[in-house]
């Protein structure tokens, strides 16, 4: 267990770190503290070896290690609150009601990353609580058509296929009128399984290339269920060049490298389980272990998603945690 001082002493050499990226050694805080500097000192060794603290030189104060930062995060910092301004600007995005809610989000993320300084990003995902709404085929010339998928949360998909020469459009609407009559209202996630088995005995009797067009719709409903980002979209990438800790040119290519990688994006992503505001300092996140990812989720009018902010481990965790909270409250509040 920290004692009162020794609690002290790690939040003030957190927040100055924070501030000023430099080490903090045992005067700066003597008067803080009104204790003499061979406590003070005393106190940051023990800290130090509780794994709280460490230092880059033998001659250097102190800085917080991902153990150190935690602590603060759990225990000792308080989140920062909105100023009005901020407020504004995101109250004004919020309340346009000529946006869609992934532009909405989108425009969020940019505020997010000006107000911050940090590296933004949105992973935005269909909700399979939506119900099938209707299934359109749209001829085109050559040869092709379009399949368009809408949901009763307005969510729509399109994909274009080239029929074979010997495929009736006829018989591709034909199959379409009867999904449109038997599967209307049926969730997203279970489309898939009626088609197979309650569309396909029945258009096998009915359609002559029964095969080829049930794969059609099959593809577009397979395609819809299991394409998870409708929308990713980072805002501010660049700020990490500014970051001072990150003067190696390699590591921030390889960090901005992973911006473009679904693989490292979609490690991102919150798991169903994590609700409100999540900190993942270094190695506890999955993108990289030299940042620090702040997350919340999003679930309003039938889409959900991830918004989460990446900075260097010296984050203003308060001024962060405080605003991806009020974005949290204003997103997943009722209408």
């Amino acid at each position: 267990m920290m004692n009162n001082r020794q609690e002290s002493i790690l939040k003030y050499i957190v927040e100055s770190y924070i501030k000023t990226v430099k080490p903090v050694g045992s005067k700066s805080l003597c008067k803080k503290l009104q204790c003499s500097s061979a406590t003070i000192r005393n106190e940051m060794a023990k800290l130090e070896e509780l794994g709280f603290l460490e230092k880059n030189h033998i001659s250097s104060g102190r800085i917080p290690s991902e153990k150190g930062y935690k602590y603060y995060v759990e225990k000792l910092m308080k989140p920062k609150e909105l100023t009005g301004e901020d407020v504004l600007k995101l109250q004004t995005i919020f309340q346009n009601q000529e946006l869609q809610l992934s532009d909405a989000i989108n425009q969020c993320v940019e505020i997010i990353s000006e107000i911050t300084n940090y590296t933004s990003i949105v992973l935005g995902k269909k909700s399979m609580d939506n119900t099938l709404q209707q299934v359109s085929i749209i001829p085109l010339a050559n040869n092709k058509i379009v399949a368009l998928v809408c949901t009763d949360h307005g969510i729509v998909q399109n994909k274009q296929f080239n029929l074979p020469k010997n495929i009736n459009i006829d018989e591709i609407v034909k199959t379409c009128d009867i999904i449109n009559k038997m599967l209307i209202g049926t969730p997203i996630r279970k489309v898939s399984e009626r088609l197979e088995y309650e569309i396909k005995p029945i258009i096998a009797d009915k359609i002559k290339q029964y095969e080829t067009v049930y794969n059609i719709f099959s593809k577009t409903f397979h395609d819809f269920a299991s394409k998870v980002h409708e929308n990713v979209h980072v805002s501010g990438a660049n700020f990490l060049l500014d970051a001072p800790e990150y003067n190696n040119v390699e590591e921030v290519k390889k960090i901005l490298s992973k911006f473009d990688d679904e693989n490292f994006i979609n490690k991102i992503e919150a798991s169903d389980d994590e609700e409100g505001v999540n900190v993942y300092i270094g190695g506890e996140n999955e993108f990289d272990p030299n940042v620090t990812v702040i997350k919340t989720t999003f679930h309003r009018n039938g889409e959900d998603g991830t918004i989460a902010i990446i900075g260097p481990k010296r984050m203003e965790y308060a001024k962060v945690v405080g605003l991806l909270s009020y974005i949290n409250e204003q997103l997943n509040k009722e209408d």
